[in-house]
């Protein structure tokens, strides 16, 4: 083994590593939310004001907040309702920016420019700005911010799906394949989708981790999650009026979301990694 091919390998173990490392976690934080469906250490929205303000105890994990509501009950059920603000989101964005990346990429330079023009009206649209806009229109709510987040993330599922089907219909293999006389959509769903949508996951998972920082920005400022409901970015707005008092009540929710987009991006970045080496690898065909 030369030093070269020993220094490949140990970057491979390595990124491998870190990729198991993110999965894991996401998976730890997710099952964490889902378990919070059938079970919590205590109903989420139960008062007890004897309690407010507790220490973390046997009793209560974490402590309890201001109104004596057990923090790790309303962490998990955050974790959960922050999820599944961030999953709606991408879907509603891969649902619009799937197909006008499929568009762009194979329909001509006329529809390519018009999608580069929709992209670039979007990108001038952050999530912040729609999320006030439907606010201001349907009021604040979770679906109201699954909206505005969603429509955020059109451009980069857009864009990540045109740049993986461009660089892909490049290949040797496919000219091969074309040239053989196979038709368009068997290009697309035997050569060219099977890197597309490894693509379009690393993608996903990042926008997944922004879903969950705009959930938790804008629900903060009164724009998304509404009580009774409870979410991360909920949870850091109740805290920040006792974080002097109670720093902990802000430390959790805010550890919480680092954990969360830190295992996240981990994954997306491995997981972008391996699909750009798919894109610029050999010409024998995908994996």
């Amino acid at each position: 083994m030369t030093e070269a091919s020993g220094l490949r390998r140990s970057t491979a173990d390595a990124n491998l590593m870190l990729l198991r490392v993110g999965v894991v976690a996401s998976l730890l934080f997710l099952l964490l939310g889902f378990v919070s469906i059938l079970w919590t250490p205590y109903p989420a929205g139960s008062l007890d004001v004897a309690a407010a303000m507790q220490d973390p105890s046997g009793v209560h994990w974490l402590g309890t907040d201001q109104l004596g509501r057990d923090v790790l009950s309303l962490m998990m059920k955050g974790i959960l309702t922050s999820f599944v603000v961030a999953a709606v989101a991408v879907a509603i964005g891969a649902l619009i920016g799937l197909p006008l990346g499929l568009g762009a990429a194979l329909l001509g330079p006329y529809v390519d420019l018009a999608v580069n023009g929709v992209s670039t009206y979007l990108m001038a649209l952050p999530a912040f700005v729609m999320a006030v806009l439907l606010a201001a229109l349907f009021g604040p709510s979770a679906a109201t911010l699954m909206v505005g987040i969603g429509i955020a993330n059109i451009v980069s599922l857009a864009l990540a799906t045109r740049h993986a089907v461009v660089k892909t219909s490049k290949h040797d293999y496919v000219a091969a394949a074309r040239l053989a006389g196979a038709s368009g959509l068997d290009l697309v769903r035997h050569h060219t989708m099977p890197i597309v949508a490894r693509a379009i996951i690393a993608q996903g998972v990042a926008q997944l981790a922004f879903g969950i920082i705009a959930e938790a920005t804008l629900s903060y400022v009164g724009l998304g999650v509404q009580p009774p409901a409870t979410s991360l970015g909920l949870l850091l707005r109740d805290a920040q009026s006792f974080s002097l008092a109670k720093p902990l009540l802000l430390a959790v929710p805010g550890v919480v979301i680092l954990l969360i987009v830190i295992a996240l991006n981990l994954t997306s970045a491995q997981l972008r990694d391996a699909v750009a080496a798919d894109l610029a690898g050999d010409d024998s065909g995908p994996a």
